[in-house]
């Protein structure tokens, strides 16, 4: 016996089903499934019942998911430079393939010549993007 609960992206995931589909499924009191908090969770006891098939689960390692906030104030900035480091920034962050996205905030303070940069992000985006600023700074 396994204690294995598998959640509703799971389910749809492992029988090749749209997530609506399971959750349909579990809402007509087709599919048993325990609500914990929001979501529901699924036997593995159920599931098998549910198809009549024994369920194997490929064997992967775990998904780690890091992010990372990032905050850059750089004094004594002119405006052009502030112009330059801000098109390159959210224009660098909007081209990123793949499912996340990575947010970049930028505020001036034209009395102070302040900028503060925000990053927020996974650790190869963010890393990536202190790279270009560090450029553009140094250059």
């Amino acid at each position: 016996m396994t204690d294995r609960l598998y959640s509703v992206e799971q389910v749809a995931e492992l029988l090749g089903l749209h997530v609506r589909t399971v959750r349909s499924y579990v809402r007509e009191g087709k599919l048993p499934a325990a609500r914990i908090g929001k979501q529901y969770r699924i036997t593995h006891e159920d599931l098998e019942t549910f198809t009549g098939l024994p369920i194997t689960t490929p064997h992967t390692a775990p998904h780690r998911h890091a992010e990372s906030s990032c905050i850059v104030e750089i004094d004594d900035i002119d405006r052009t430079t502030v112009d330059r480091i801000t098109t390159l920034l959210t224009a660098t962050a909007g081209t990123r393939g793949g499912g996340q996205r990575m947010r970049v905030e930028t505020s001036y303070d034209p009395a102070r010549h302040r900028l503060k940069v925000i990053l927020l992000g996974s650790l190869a985006d963010s890393s990536r993007l202190l790279d270009y600023l560090d450029g553009i700074l140094h250059s």
